[in-house]
């Protein structure tokens, strides 16, 4: 598994939201990003746990991390741990009183949850070789117009069904 973290979201030209996770130990604008093509309450969700925002009422993941202090348990740490037919898949893992339990969850979910209780998000590796995309997003400011030119042909080019196996 390979620690990820949010590097971003983005909307493609149909106007879905995108969460891209970039590898800890690589450079900005060098190696792999991976793009998951989320919902639009799930991206407002992401975006504010990892902004650290305020908001009026808790979201749904925010309400999840509540129940979990509740019960005395917290998250271990998530996964995308796998694609299948351009299907994203994700495991949670908590720690309770009962042990380790391993939890099933849409990628969107588990990175929301990670990003409100400070858990570490990893993605397998050979869902990172099959999805992953050469990072241009993220370069630094001297190449960031061009990076984020290049990005947006990524973009208008590319269709979920490109990830189908």
């Amino acid at each position: 598994m390979i620690p990820v973290r949010v590097a971003g979201i983005a909307l493609d030209p149909a106007g879905q939201h995108v969460i891209l996770l970039k590898p800890i130990d690589e450079a900005p604008g060098e190696g792999r990003i991976l793009p998951i093509w989320i919902g639009a309450q799930e991206a407002t969700s992401i975006l504010a746990a990892v902004e650290g925002a305020d908001t009026p009422r808790p979201l749904a993941h925010d309400l999840m991390r509540t129940l979990l202090a509740q019960l005395d348990a917290s998250v271990g740490g998530v996964a995308v741990s796998r694609i299948t037919d351009g299907t994203f898949y994700a495991d949670i893992t908590l720690k309770t009183i009962a042990g380790e339990r391993i939890v099933d969850a849409r990628p969107s979910d588990a990175i929301a949850l990670a990003c409100r209780v400070g858990a570490p998000i990893r993605v397998a590796e050979d869902v990172l070789e099959e999805a992953g995309v050469l990072d241009t997003v993220t370069a630094s400011d001297d190449d960031e117009d061009e990076a984020l030119d290049e990005f947006k042909r990524f973009l208008e080019d590319v269709d979920p069904d490109d990830f189908r196996g």
